[in-house]
């Protein structure tokens, strides 16, 4: 996956009858500015914020020419005359206020949200005109735009007369969580949709707001060093890429503090170990072309597909923990801890047995060509049998009471789900689903034998 768009810097068509166009940090700006007007809600009450609102969208719908229209414009709203980049980012913040006055929507995480959005985007646009680094753009938006809406939870939270001392953990939480995820979205898609990346965003924050993490500002600051740190390292190695590293960063941040550090260790062990394998012998793999692409650099969607079922256990385990779901929370850790055993023993498989020659399709065990989707060599599936063992080594100092039981649950359902991806890699991949696709799948048969085998158990 290429780093965040490029594609932002754009150049505008001349406005009618004028030779001003507006460049993309005045229009950034403007934007910021529109998001500052939240917090009129708090202050001011919902009732005499809705007429601002009123009063945007109808700019945004009638305006069609001058200086108003060339400082919000889009350059699909030139085409059209109409500034609908405004009308559906505005659209888009009155459906969160909305949900924020007549639901349980924290108001402070509106507010943040919404500030979040807007100054983290005012940021990398300013960065961009300075330098084209895709390291330096991430880290802008991200850094204003957790200072943002830090800034936006604690005004609000003032504002509305709630006691801020012990919430100023939550609220870097949910301000850092929110700009990672908020960045990984720009990543995927383009300037024209941030009211998607906007209620994303937000709807996510209710979600991990709902889940009441307790976590105290030193374990606060101790995680998001830990996780910030071990992303950097990851990039400056060549391990993951821009938007790789930002992936992995939200998912051991959310993992630390929804599941804690035992959890943790068995999600870095998958990184380190993983990022590893996949260097080795690399410039073989390149001559064979089965080489990971940007010199190995993982990317956002395979991190995804990779780890996704592993984060839904760590929310399922959060929610469970609160009661918002009514499930035993063990049940979350094994799917966890399967998940990952699942997605080292397929990466070591894969990475391993690609460097050797003559791998056997899974299902019919005829000869094929290196790389092909299902073909596996024995070099390849004992180094997947080391990968499961790995994860359930660490399971077993992770898991307490159940540590015997819970590491042998764990390594049997990593080659399980080591032999479904081979399966359908064989059968699916290439015709229905792609490489990640089948990664998720694998990781989620993984993820559902260790939960089958700990309920027998």
């Amino acid at each position: 996956m290429p780093p965040l768009q490029a594609s932002r810097t754009f150049k505008y068509p001349p406005q009618k009858g004028s030779d001003n166009v507006t460049t993309p940090v005045r229009r950034a700006g403007a934007f910021a500015g529109v998001c500052t007007l939240t917090l009129a809600v708090p202050v001011l009450g919902p009732e005499l914020s809705a007429p601002i609102a009123l009063a945007l969208a109808a700019v945004a719908l009638v305006v069609s020419d001058g200086p108003v229209f060339d400082l919000f414009a889009f350059p699909d709203d030139y085409a059209e005359g109409r500034l609908y980049g405004l009308f559906t980012f505005v659209l888009a913040v009155t459906t969160l206020g909305a949900l924020a006055i007549l639901g349980s929507f924290p108001l402070p995480v509106f507010v943040g949200t919404v500030l979040l959005v807007g100054y983290g985007a005012f940021a990398e646009t300013v960065v961009r005109t300075r330098t084209e680094d895709a390291v330096i753009h991430a880290v802008a938006f991200c850094t204003v735009g957790a200072i943002a809406a830090v800034a936006g939870q604690y005004a609000t939270t003032l504002v509305v007369d709630v006691s801020t001392e012990s919430q100023l953990p939550i609220m870097v939480f949910l301000a850092v969580s929110g700009a990672l995820l908020a960045a990984l979205l720009r990543d995927v898609l383009i300037a024209y949709d941030d009211p998607i990346v906007l209620l994303s965003v937000g709807l996510s924050l209710w979600l991990l707001s709902a889940l009441e993490p307790t976590i105290g500002l030193i374990g606060m600051s101790a995680a998001l060093a830990i996780t910030i740190g071990i992303g950097v390292v990851s990039h400056a190695l060549g391990a993951a890429s821009v938007a790789g590293m930002v992936t992995g960063i939200l998912l051991a941040l959310l993992t630390i503090v929804l599941g804690g550090y035992d959890w943790f260790a068995l999600l870095i062990t998958f990184f380190a170990v993983g990022s590893l394998s996949t260097k080795f012998e690399y410039e073989t793999k390149a001559e064979r072309g089965v080489a990971e692409a940007n010199d190995g650099a993982r990317g956002s969607s395979n991190v995804i597909g990779n780890t996704a079922a592993a984060m839904v256990a760590v929310v399922g385990y959060a929610a469970s923990e609160v009661a918002l779901i009514t499930a035993d929370p063990g049940l979350f850790l094994f799917a966890f801890a399967g998940a990952l055993s699942t997605a080292l023993a397929d990466t070591l498989s894969s990475e391993i047995g690609s460097v050797y020659a003559e791998p056997r399709l899974i299902t019919t065990f005829e000869r094929v060509e290196p790389g092909t989707d299902g073909g596996v060599t024995w070099q390849g599936e004992l180094a997947g049998f080391a990968g499961a063992g790995a994860m359930a080594a660490v399971a077993f100092l992770a898991m307490g009471e159940l540590a015997a039981v819970g590491a042998a649950i764990v390594f049997v359902a990593g080659v399980v789900g080591m032999t479904v991806d081979s399966l359908l890699g064989a059968s699916l991949e290439g015709v229905y689903i792609d490489n990640q696709g089948v990664n998720f799948l694998a990781t989620l048969a993984g993820a559902l034998a260790a939960v089958g085998l700990y309920l027998v158990v």
